[in-house]
């Protein structure tokens, strides 16, 4: 028995002194022993030979081409002849169901709130259960991958998590009992950014930034895909959090930040004045030698196909904005987070079992509100740039009809432009045809 737990004792020992030695202590110093680079080499290598096996074992089947819809009335060569002639048939509300159809079926919201299709199998369960059964070798390959996914990777993210987590609350907790000078904000640097590319590492987060990160001062704005996306920014830089006070784990980790850096924390009620968080913004931001705070406008995470609607209150407070845009990899792991399927604790098991994270990440000039301009026209410009840097599709839509209903001026908008065509085909507006408009909004 005495030589069973010494066995254990030195495997755990062993164990420490790997990830210690190996992964931490390069983490801390902030180098790289190339490790992850060359996982990831083998890796597409082996997901282009599965691609190609799977090919080959797949017999051709045709398969129906949907056209995608805007989710917009256009007038096209389907529309009724008989109401351009000016009579009314049954067959002229045909246009209009397929309109409809067409917006349930391919919409321009709801699809961005599931995971992006892949252009081939990843050799993850979690995106198709059927490509396995195809090859003997994909599915021994396959078999093998979750062994090294659950047996070997996910002991280490999840020891690596605890370590970062642990450090972050130690490290900060220690900083904020100094008194405040240059020293203490160099020591709290320093300990945010060891955290966070520990926990970096506890993802196998490979991330290709492009340009520089704002140094001091300002509003960092980027597009939100998950909670990881803190993670890969502060990564290469420090930032300050903006948000809401939680309770549990995740309010020790705020209180403990706070001790040492000067993050912008809300009660619940303080959240919805809107005139206090914009109080509280602009004092830090004219500050110059604070951090720059880190906001993600689109107020949800977005499956990282597209950029949805900014919210204007942050484009509304002065100052200088930093665009940046994220764009993960989804070959190797899906880094949204389904936060209607999915719990946060369920969302890391899932990124800690996934192959690895890559993304790259784009800071982008400065950017500045106009003369003349408004928060709304800015924070659309801000949008614009961000999507065509990530290669997203730019939006328009509120990222929060994923909750809430949809709002009466999208169905009124909808409404006229109903009205619009069926004035213009008929030469002119005519008062006595009574038209019921229903909203087709892609949620509806």
């Amino acid at each position: 028995m005495e030589g069973a737990w010494d066995l254990l004792l030195l495997s755990v020992k062993v164990w420490f002194s790997i990830i210690g030695g190996l992964i931490v202590l390069p983490a801390m110093c902030g180098v790289s022993l190339g490790v992850t680079g060359l996982y990831i080499k083998i890796l597409v290598k082996i997901l282009e030979w599965a691609t190609l096996r799977i090919q080959r074992g797949q017999k051709d089947q045709p398969t129906l081409q949907l056209q995608p819809s805007s989710g917009k009335l256009e007038n096209d060569s389907s529309w009724p002849k008989s109401l351009a002639g000016g009579d009314f048939t049954l067959c002229d509300a045909f246009y209009f169901c397929k309109k409809g159809i067409e917006s349930i079926v391919d919409d321009q919201v709801t699809q961005r709130f599931t995971s992006e299709e892949l252009v081939s199998w990843n050799l993850l369960t979690r995106t198709n259960n059927n490509f396995h059964y195809i090859s003997v070798r994909v599915t021994i390959i396959w078999g093998l991958g979750v062994a090294i996914r659950y047996c070997v990777l996910a002991p280490l993210r999840i020891t690596l998590a605890f370590i970062g987590l642990s450090w972050l609350v130690i490290g900060t907790t220690l900083v904020g009992l100094l008194p405040n000078s240059r020293a203490k904000s160099w020591l709290s640097d320093r300990v945010h950014l060891t955290c966070y590319r520990i926990c970096a590492r506890a993802l196998s987060a490979t991330i290709h930034y492009h340009n520089k990160w704002p140094r001091k001062g300002g509003i960092c704005v980027a597009n939100h895909t998950s909670p990881i996306d803190i993670v890969i920014l502060a990564n290469d830089g420090c930032y300050a959090m903006i948000g809401q006070v939680h309770g549990g784990l995740m309010g020790v980790l705020q209180r403990s930040m706070q001790r040492s850096c000067p993050h912008i924390w809300f009660e619940r009620s303080e959240m919805k004045d809107r005139h206090a968080v914009a109080r509280r913004l602009r004092d830090h931001i004219a500050d110059k030698n604070k951090l720059p705070v880190l906001i993600f406008p689109e107020g949800t995470c977005i499956n990282n196909t597209s950029v949805m609607m900014f919210k204007k209150g942050s484009f509304e407070v002065g100052g200088t904005i930093y665009p940046v845009a994220i764009k993960y990899d989804p070959q190797f792991g899906d880094a949204f987070w389904n936060s209607a399927k999915y719990n946060m604790v369920s969302y890391l098991l899932r990124m800690m079992t996934s192959w690895a994270i890559v993304c790259n990440v784009w800071y982008l000039p400065p950017m500045t509100r106009q003369e003349g301009e408004d928060a709304v026209h800015f924070a659309n410009r801000v949008k614009s740039a961000i999507a065509h840097q990530g290669g997203l599709v730019d939006l328009s839509w509120d990222g929060g009809l994923k909750r809430e209903k949809v709002k009466e001026m999208y169905k009124e908008e909808q409404q006229k432009m109903y009205s619009n065509m069926i004035a213009s085909t008929r030469g002119q507006y005519s008062p006595e045809i009574n038209v019921c408009v229903p909203p087709l909004h892609p949620l509806k």
